[in-house]
């Protein structure tokens, strides 16, 4: 017996949905590269650095304070918002992304 069309896409929507379920709702559409490009044009590291000391990605986690998805974005505009970037709404979300799928990894 051959399997429809339809049985087949069926299949296939729920052995790719183990991989969409992994990304946060909030971070669903933001875009990766943008929010890499922001983090290398804005100089995030050396500000981390300064910061933190050594290579800066000791202020990624905190003692466990940044434990959301929203509270990621967040802290993200609250740098947004303190060092005038002048960053769009889309442009926060798109760095919170970035850094969640490098460094926080929230489902």
């Amino acid at each position: 017996m051959k399997p429809s069309f339809s049985r087949e896409l069926a299949i296939w929507t729920l052995l790719a949905l183990p991989a969409a379920a992994q990304e946060p709702a909030l971070f669903r559409d933001a875009d990766l590269k943008l929010g890499e490009k922001l983090i290398a044009e804005h100089n995030c590291v050396a500000c981390h650095q300064q910061k933190v000391g050594g290579d800066g990605s000791a202020i990624y986690k905190p003692a466990g304070k940044i434990n959301t998805p929203g509270f990621l974005r967040g802290m993200v505009e609250q740098c947004n918002t303190e060092l005038n970037l002048g960053l769009f709404p889309e442009e926060v979300t798109a760095v919170a992304a970035f850094l969640n799928r490098d460094h926080y990894r929230f489902r």
